[in-house]
């Protein structure tokens, strides 16, 4: 795994020549504030690549300035690069992330009413279906896969005596939930419902914009974690940094162990015109 960052006050000659540095772990790129041009976030992106292929490591965490140069990312992504965004973090936190939302907004027990919406059938997918519906007594499950979650639906009912709601009406199926946990739908998908106007949507997988203008509840797309026990903190998001040191193809269970062994917890929860 490999750090990319701006380097604070590249010269002159740096700047001409595009100089990348490698300090350790960490590259460092001759970048200020500006936005890149298209020829000079190539020039960068192949003088990393340059570097890294010296190297077996196809993980990369890159600061938060560096984020901002799309350009320099995109030529990332197409040397097939894994660019750490926190996304895997923030669905292994959902239960945290619910719990933070409960909390700050002083949602009563008996008020809560959660919307689930998934396609994939993951493993994380169907744990926290199955101690979400055990929990709490308002639970809809929202897909196109119907078929797939009717057996997931029977197979809990059998198993643990709780009925849970599987579904696709658009018009009715989110139009009372005032909590929508949306694990993988994209915007084109979710903008097909009818939805509370005063929900609060957490976008897991990916940004969603919501395009109903009556809409006027909380849609959250991104997060930061407490989490202080890394020195390149300062330049980084703690979120990127704490998922690329975590070993994925673990037990759901074991994964959220160590989460809460290494003591992170949500500091924020972002919204498209708010911070919670």
């Amino acid at each position: 795994m490999y750090y990319i960052k701006e380097d604070d006050k590249p010269s002159k000659i740096a700047n001409f020549f595009h100089f990348v540095k490698l300090e350790n772990d960490t590259i460092i790129l001759p970048i200020v504030d500006t936005k890149l041009n298209e020829k000079t976030a190539y020039i960068l992106a192949t003088k990393t690549k340059n570097i890294l292929d010296k190297t077996n490591s196809k993980k990369l965490v890159l600061s938060k300035q560096v984020k901002q140069q799309e350009a320099y990312m995109n030529y990332l992504y197409s040397y097939n690069y894994e660019i750490v965004d926190g996304r895997w973090l923030f669905q292994m936190l959902l239960f945290d992330v619910l719990k933070y939302i409960i909390k700050k907004l002083k949602i009563k027990e008996e008020e809560i009413k959660i919307g689930i919406l998934v396609n994939d059938i993951s493993d994380l997918a169907i744990y926290a279906i199955e101690k979400l519906v055990t929990k709490y007594k308002y639970v809809k499950i929202v897909t196109n896969h119907l078929a797939c979650f009717k057996k997931l639906e029977k197979k809990i009912s059998e198993e643990k005596g709780i009925f849970i709601n599987v579904g696709n009406n658009k018009r009715k199926i989110l139009s009372k939930v005032n909590i929508i946990l949306n694990l993988d739908f994209p915007s084109e998908l979710i903008n097909q419902y009818i939805i509370n106007h005063t929900a609060i949507i957490i976008n897991f997988k990916g940004n969603v914009k919501i395009q109903n203008k009556r809409f006027n509840g909380l849609n959250i797309n991104g997060y930061e974690i407490d989490w202080k026990t890394n020195p390149h903190l300062d330049k980084f998001e703690a979120k990127d940094i704490y998922e690329a040191m975590q070993y994925k193809k673990q037990p759901i269970e074991e994964i959220l162990k160590r989460i809460k062994r290494d003591k992170v917890i949500i500091q924020y929860l972002k919204g498209e015109k708010t911070v919670i």
